[in-house]
Order: structure tokens, then C-alpha cells, then sequence
């Protein structure tokens, strides 16, 4: 499983690559803060919903910490999802890495 930096994941954006940010975490936790721009896809809500995922499309993944998203990796990429990223830290790391402003939890 390949992970990113949310430095590097934000230099990634700034230079206008397009990425898909799936926010996996639940509806309570995105109420607090969220990545602008993100699809949010509950993680108990992600096999029904597969269809709304360009499987060509450059994903990165992200919860709270990384640790559900990394199992969110594996299983996209079990799916045939062959471009796939997890963002270590998590949301965590994006609020203390790039945006020292967005809410925490």
C-alpha cells in the first residue's frame, strides 16, 4: 500500500494535479472539519456506493489518524483500484502539517 504526506499531498494539489480525497470517516466526524473539496464516503457505506469511484482516478484515502484508511486501501485496491493512497496521519497530520487553523477532535 503506498501512503502520502499531507505536505507532500498538498504540494500535489497546489501544482493542479487532480485527485480524488476520499473522506471515509463518519458523518459526526466530518461536522468538525473536513479537506475542501473531498467525496464523502462513509467507510460502513463504501461497498454500495464503489460506483461513484473512478477506478482510474489517483485516490487518496483518509480518516481521523490513518488506520481505517489504510484498510480502505487495501480493500479498493482488492476491488481493482490500482491507484490508491493512503494519507498517513490522517486528517491529524493535514491540520498540523498544512492547515494549523482547521478544528480538531
Amino acid at each position: 500500500m503506498t501512503s502520502i504526506e499531507a505536505r507532500d499531498l498538498h504540494q500535489r494539489r497546489l501544482a493542479g494535479e487532480r485527485l480524488v480525497l476520499l473522506d471515509i470517516r463518519e458523518n459526526d466526524e466530518v461536522a468538525y472539519c473536513q479537506i475542501p473539496e473531498s467525496l464523502h464516503i462513509p467507510m460502513e457505506e463504501l461497498p454500495q456506493r464503489l460506483c461513484e469511484l473512478d477506478r482510474n482516478a489517483e485516490i487518496v484515502v483518509y480518516c481521523h489518524a490513518g488506520v481505517r484508511s489504510a484498510y480502505v486501501c487495501k480493500f479498493l485496491a482488492a476491488q481493482g483500484f490500482a491507484r490508491v493512497m493512503n494519507l498517513r496521519g490522517g486528517i491529524m497530520q493535514w491540520a498540523l502539517q498544512v492547515d494549523p487553523d482547521m478544528a480538531m477532535y
